[in-house]
């Protein structure tokens, strides 16, 4: 568990990676929304507002997935980190920036419940929907999310480092190639009102679990990769 600790602690030395980017972007995209809002509420504009640009950190964690891997797993193996110890600690410290992630949102939202939106009708971080179970749902959703977002990113720089560009080129077209397939197929089905009601009938936690299911399969996927992969 120390050595596991210690690769936190090496992912922490670029500090910029996992805390001050996201922080950035998140900083920015509240400043662009908060604007927006403005220009909006000052032209007599009298209804609530909901922006989605505070999501954007979120998916920056996609970038965060793949430097995790990229930059770090050759040092991590010339200091003698088993492959073990280094899938791990990255985890551990996705999971770690993830719940501060989650904290700022949750706490961006009572902000926003306090403040009626800012003073001008403008949510962009308690979204009714997201938070119409309560702020423990909405946090748990939002690092789910992130965490969902970091492991795509580290499964395909994984694909990457074990197979090549080729490997991981194919494999997005097919993933691209299926999810058109499955479209197809629901409108021959004609089943579109169905799938339509299916998702529009899911709750918070209902897709938080779903998207929790997703990131179990994709680490483990990026685990089984990694123990063959090579620097």
């Amino acid at each position: 568990m120390n050595r596991t600790w210690s690769v936190v602690r090496m992912q922490l030395v670029n500090r910029s990676t996992f805390i001050w980017v996201p922080l950035i972007v998140l900083g920015g995209t509240v400043v662009i929304s908060l604007a927006i809002f403005g220009l909006i509420s000052g032209n007599g504009v009298d209804i609530d507002l909901f922006g989605g640009g505070a999501q954007a950190p979120l998916w920056y964690f996609l970038a965060v997935g793949v430097q995790a891997l990229t930059l770090t797993f050759p040092f991590s193996q010339a200091m003698s980190v088993t492959r073990r110890e280094f899938y791990l600690g990255t985890l551990l410290t996705a999971a770690l920036t993830s719940l501060g992630l989650a904290v700022i949102f949750v706490i961006g939202g009572f902000i926003e419940e306090a403040t009626s939106g800012w003073g001008m009708n403008g949510y962009m971080f308690r979204l009714t929907w997201i938070w119409s179970q309560g702020p423990a749902v909405a946090g748990l959703f939002y690092f789910v999310l992130a965490m969902m977002f970091f492991v795509i990113g580290f499964c395909a720089a994984t694909v990457y480092k074990r197979w090549g560009n080729l490997v991981l080129t194919v494999s997005l077209v097919a993933l691209g190639l299926l999810l058109v397939g499955g479209m197809w197929l629901i409108g021959q089905l004609q089943a579109w009102p169905e799938v339509l009601g299916w998702f529009g009938s899911l709750t918070p936690l209902g897709l938080t679990g779903g998207l929790a299911l997703i990131v179990v399969a994709l680490a483990g996927g990026s685990y089984l990769m990694l123990r063959r992969t090579v620097v």
